[in-house]
């Protein structure tokens, strides 16, 4: 039976609070299935989309930038990047297969909380399921640390008491992201360590879609 409020392939959206590892665990998913998942698995990251898009208008360079752009520009870019990730996904998969979208369900931002997955964008990318990565905000606060000194210029995400409040936000706006297409929403913890260990989770729940 085919659906509208579904891609002929799977489609399960991973996202986590910044900082949470959740890079690290797609990594291993990404290596895993090759042995563990039936079908092909294609990994997309959302945000990649949205620079590639935002780049071409002249309106961020990296993408930390993002979220300090005007609440339009921002819902604009969301809904060009959904179209762009399904497209992208449609020519390289098919019945059997998996696209995970790698993003954030909510986002801090300087005006406020705005959602990673509106009703606009939901209806594009159509999920299956929906996964909360998690670890406790102590941890998140020591990764976020350890990744300023990398790559990412997260210093004004706040500390331990904010990064607890942006969880709260993230399960509600996974759950209420989650009505319109039907998803199932769960929660994967990821301590300190034991990344593979979400990551075969993850490759559990895609078997079971």
């Amino acid at each position: 039976m085919e659906l509208a409020l579904r891609n002929p392939f799977h489609v399960a959206i991973v996202s986590g609070v910044p900082g949470v590892g959740k890079t690290t665990v797609l990594g291993h998913v990404e290596r895993l299935a090759q042995q563990h998942y039936p079908g092909k698995l294609l990994i997309l990251n959302f945000g990649d989309f949205m620079l590639k898009a935002a780049q071409k208008e002249g309106l961020a360079e990296h993408r930390d930038q993002l979220r300090h752009l005007k609440h339009r520009q921002q819902v604009a870019l969301q809904e060009v990047a959904a179209r762009l990730i399904v497209e992208h996904a449609s020519k390289e998969l098919g019945p059997g297969d998996a696209l995970i979208v790698d993003t954030h369900t909510v986002v801090k931002t300087p005006m406020g909380y705005w959602p990673g997955l509106p009703g606009h964008v939901v209806s594009i990318l159509k999920p299956d399921l929906i996964i909360l990565i998690e670890a406790s905000p102590e941890a998140i606060a020591a990764r976020r640390m350890r990744d300023e000194d990398k790559t990412r210029i997260r210093r004004d995400l706040g500390g331990v008491e904010d990064i607890a409040e942006l969880m709260k936000y993230a399960r509600i706006t996974a759950l209420a992201s989650a009505v319109p297409a039907g998803s199932s929403v769960v929660w994967v913890k990821n301590p300190e360590g034991r990344a593979e260990e979400a990551a075969k989770r993850i490759i559990e729940l895609l078997k079971m879609l």
